[in-house]
């Protein structure tokens, strides 16, 4: 079973933690990091657009491959947790090859609403392309999180899987996807994030090691899975983004942590 926390009294007084609770987004050089290098703020997002562009023609190929296909089961989660109803209105946010959308798609029925929207045009196009050949194709768009071309209080769920990581401001992107939430609505952020600390050598010779290695065999580009590794590194812990989530604004939040913390699933309420 998972292991939930509800919600402190208050957000920590320190977002940004120590060092082993995540690294501030913007360095003190006015940059961004991309994985473990600072680089210019206007650079992450080309960066970023080049990993997913590389590797999504195998993306979920080496989903099942690198998670030993657990990440099926944390999506499945997280549509649990979720629980969408008949007639909802939903945005999935750099929702990729269509996982959530197509199961969200099943739940809410035809009379419901499911945006599946991302950032990179070559993930969408996959995401489309399969939502299309289950007879599940519905509203497609590429946008920004940061920047989301939906009105104040539509949606009731926002979900994002796998990708508030790659983003530039994840505060801003947090205070956008509370913005498009209906009152009542909720906010789901399924993340990598920091594994129980016995765990943490095998992990990471897993992490640096192995996914580079199987990056190289499956798909010919070791340095995206690098890449992925570093991000993981770099993005904030449970407790952190937990109270990112309270400042943007954000009500009820808690957490389940999912294979002794290698993943969390956050939940945050619009109130």
């Amino acid at each position: 079973m998972p292991e939930t926390h509800k919600q402190n009294a208050g957000p920590p007084q320190d977002l940004l933690g120590p060092l082993g609770g995540g690294r501030s987004e913007t360095a003190a050089t006015g940059g961004t990091h991309f994985g473990f290098e600072t680089v210019p703020e206007g650079d992450k997002a080309r960066r970023v657009k080049g990993v997913f562009s590389s590797v999504a023609d195998k993306y979920d190929l080496m989903n099942d491959v690198m998670s030993a296909g657990l990440h099926r089961l944390w999506k499945a989660f997280t549509i649990q947790v979720a629980g969408a109803r008949s007639g909802e209105r939903i945005l999935d946010i750099a929702g990729g090859t269509g996982d959530l959308a197509s199961a969200f798609r099943k739940q809410v029925g035809p009379t419901g609403e499911v945006w599946l929207t991302d950032i990179n045009n070559a993930m969408l196009v996959r995401g489309r392309d399969r939502l299309l050949d289950e007879g599940r194709l519905g509203p497609v768009a590429q946008c920004d999180a940061e920047k989301l071309p939906f009105p104040n209080d539509y949606f009731d769920i926002v979900s994002v899987a796998f990708g508030l990581r790659n983003m530039t401001h994840k505060e801003q992107a947090l205070t956008e996807m509370r913005r498009v939430l209906r009152p009542g609505g909720r906010l789901l952020v399924l993340e990598f994030s920091r594994v129980w600390e016995p765990l943490t050598p095998v992990y990471d010779f897993y992490s640096f090691k192995v996914l580079p290695w199987l990056g190289k065999k499956i798909v010919d580009d070791a340095d995206s899975y690098r890449y992925l590794a570093e991000s993981i590194r770099m993005h904030p812990d449970q407790e952190t983004l937990k109270g990112m989530m309270e400042q943007a604004g954000l009500s009820r939040v808690d957490y389940f942590n999912l294979t002794t913390g290698v993943v969390a699933l956050h939940r945050g309420y619009k109130i």
